[in-house]
């Protein structure tokens, strides 16, 4: 025996039944569902989504809360990344005689891609500025 539910909607099942049947009556009849409806359609466009729109939201810019000031040349962007990576470089360095094993493993790799990324900015900024 099905008894009544005081939450449940005050539509019979004859009328969901005729609803169901009949074409003319819109899916978003009731404001739950369209709700329901929008929350689908996200859902499966975070999962199915073709990857083309995936790589449109991918595309996004980030934000640009720091900006590098327009004016500046390529010189002295060369000159602070060089700096930057040498600072790092020994950061990582120090950090990898702190620890052991495989974090020690782990500090000397970053701080061997940091060494690689300086001598490439050193390369540039030698044919920048030739010494000499």
């Amino acid at each position: 025996m099905i008894e009544d539910n005081p939450n449940s909607p005050e539509t019979d099942v004859e009328d969901v039944e005729t609803n169901i049947e009949n074409e003319s009556v819109s899916p978003y009849a009731c404001l739950n569902s369209k709700k329901l409806h929008d929350a689908a359609i996200r859902a499966l466009d975070h999962y199915l989504a073709p990857p083309s729109r995936k790589k449109a939201k991918a595309g996004q810019r980030p934000s640009t809360i720091f900006v590098v000031a327009p004016n500046v040349d390529s010189e002295t962007l060369l000159a602070h990344a060089c700096e930057t990576l040498a600072s790092a470089n020994v950061m990582a360095s120090e950090l990898a005689f702190d620890l052991t094993g495989p974090a020690c493993n782990l500090a000397l790799g970053i701080q061997q891609m940091i060494s690689l990324a300086e001598l490439s900015v050193n390369r540039v900024l030698d044919q920048v500025d030739p010494q000499g």
